[in-house]
């Protein structure tokens, strides 16, 4: 009787905790994956080494926000104070607007996993820190 109450126990845990593991394991970024989503949505006003619409997008991880050398920001985004990391570019990439109210960037990953690869790629496109 015990082994009959253990078993039901282990199948309702596993019935809750499937799709949560599911689920987390969906949230490994993907870097080839995420350069795939930059090249084919964000290529449009971004590039990697050069200054378009929108900033270079390399060495965005660790740079200051509004800062990119040689490009013409919003009012509002070249008042930032904060640095990219990568926590910083998923709250972006969720809500550009919650992050830098009056920024010009009227884009977003509405998916979770996007923005998880996205990130990841550009996070290897930025320059380790120097000792």
């Amino acid at each position: 009787m015990k082994a009959r109450t253990l078993s039901m126990w282990w199948a309702l845990a596993w019935a809750f905790a499937g799709p949560a593991l599911a689920q987390a394991q969906e949230m490994v970024p993907s870097v080839s994956r995420g350069q795939q989503l930059v090249e084919s949505r964000c290529f449009g006003c971004h590039s990697v080494d050069s200054n378009r619409i929108g900033p270079a997008l390399g060495g965005v991880v660790g740079r200051k926000a509004g800062k990119a050398e040689g490009h013409d920001y919003s009012k509002a985004l070249a008042a930032a104070t904060h640095t990219w990391t990568v926590a910083g570019l998923k709250a972006w990439l969720t809500d550009p607007e919650k992050v830098v109210p009056g920024q010009e960037m009227n884009y977003r990953l509405d998916l979770a996993q996007d923005r998880e690869d996205v990130v990841a790629y550009l996070a290897t496109l930025s320059k380790p820190a120097r000792p």
